[in-house]
């Protein structure tokens, strides 16, 4: 049953369906690089702004402050707010703060984990702290002995991050559409060349033709051999495989001159619109072909083979049965003559100047009818000579007369 769908809706269908989900898919690992992208230049931000805080000598000195607040406080908001970031913290060994965006947050302890940068390691992660989640890094502060004395941790509130991030996103969204709509009209023309490619048809209509066309090449008697202008065979039936005496797969794409003998290579090269006699081993076929030159090209030629074997077999007994038959008259009897009794009857015709067939029946006491046949064959052999006696009543009668001695 054929589709309700025409082949356009369904291929143009089709391939928006791919462009979208491939346009969709592209723009999700887009997305996600663009994100890990922007937490990765975040990262390095941070780090290099924790770390430098971190080796910042008034920061140092001021830890030997009885009020380190004072002096560290001011220097980690010039820096917050000159590197675009949500706070910077330092700390001392103790997890109190020395500096906040919130002032009054000052002297108490931090609200995360101090551990890995006071173990001397760097710290990269999620938390969340008195100003909610952020994508933060710990450094360790060391004195000029490398002890460590306390913690620097700078960071970006999550919240801000998604808002550049979807920022970002909008242009990536735009391009995405963007391909989106090409990839459509792209669609719509490759639909249209498709289409007249394959001449408008819709798929149920090809689906007959190649079964019509399977049908009928291999269930006719001729053999049907179609060569591209390379040589090559593209088409083969079965009919054509068994008058070649050859496997159907050893014709699916052989060169035509590896597989076909010189008379056939030479019928398929000049054309023959009448057929030409072949013997192709057991078999003799009548050739015919549209010719595969065309003004010093070559072209893409069809060749048609027909069976004539049976129908040879067939003439050579005829012209045998023939020639038995006109021996036969020539030298022989005819069947149901007998030499003894032609001999009798050639020897009354002899004894007389000419007979009657009934004549020679009553001096033989044979019938009239029997008689006739044997003076036929004398007169068909040229040993008797047929005349006409117009002296009987009714029809003229034939009587005969020897040529010669018996």
């Amino acid at each position: 049953m054929a589709s309700k769908m025409t082949l356009r809706v369904q291929l143009l269908a089709l391939q928006a369906l791919i462009v979208f989900l491939v346009t969709l898919a592209t723009g999700i690992v887009a997305g996600a690089l663009q994100e890990q992208a922007l937490r990765e230049a975040y990262k390095d931000r941070m780090q290099a702004v924790a770390q430098s805080i971190a080796a910042l000598p008034p920061v140092l000195d001021a830890f030997d402050d009885v009020d380190p607040a004072t002096a560290i406080q001011p220097i980690a908001e010039v820096i917050r707010e000159a590197s675009d970031l949500a706070y910077v913290v330092v700390a001392n060994a103790d997890g109190i703060r020395y500096s906040h965006p919130n002032p009054d947050r000052i002297g108490e302890r931090v609200s995360t984990d101090p551990s890995v940068p006071l173990s001397g390691e760097i710290y990269v992660g999620t938390q969340t702290g008195t100003l909610g989640t952020s994508w933060r890094v710990k450094v360790p502060i060391r004195e000029d002995e490398g002890e460590v004395i306390g913690t620097a941790s700078v960071g970006i509130l999550e919240s801000e991050l998604n808002e550049e991030f979807t920022a970002n996103l909008t242009w990536l969204i735009s391009a995405m559409l963007a391909a989106a709509v090409l990839g459509v009209f792209g669609s719509a023309w490759v639909t249209s060349v498709i289409r007249r490619r394959i001449y408008r048809l819709e798929p149920h209509q090809i689906a007959a033709l190649v079964k019509n066309q399977e049908t009928t090449l291999h269930r006719l008697s001729e053999g049907v051999i179609t060569v591209n202008g390379a040589g090559r065979i593209t088409l083969a039936n079965d009919a054509a495989a068994r008058l070649l005496e050859k496997d159907a797969g050893d014709l699916d794409d052989a060169v035509a001159a590896d597989v076909l003998d010189d008379e056939l290579l030479d019928v398929l090269r000049v054309g023959e619109n009448e057929g030409r006699p072949v013997i192709v081993g057991s078999h003799v076929l009548v050739a015919r072909s549209t010719g595969s030159r065309v003004d010093g090209t070559d072209v893409e030629a069809t060749l048609l083979l027909r069976d004539h074997t049976e129908l040879h077999d067939v003439v050579q007994r005829v012209e045998a049965a023939d020639a038995i038959i006109a021996f036969r008259q020539r030298f022989g009897l005819p069947k149901g003559l007998s030499p003894e009794t032609l001999d009798r009857i050639s020897s009354a015709l002899a004894a007389r100047p000419d007979a009657s067939a009934t004549d020679i029946g009553d001096d033989l006491t044979i019938s009239r009818v029997s008689a006739r046949r044997y003076l036929e064959h004398l007169a068909s052999t040229g040993r008797a000579v047929r005349t006409l006696d117009y002296t009987t009543k009714g029809r003229p009668g034939t009587r005969y007369r020897a040529t010669g001695p018996v």
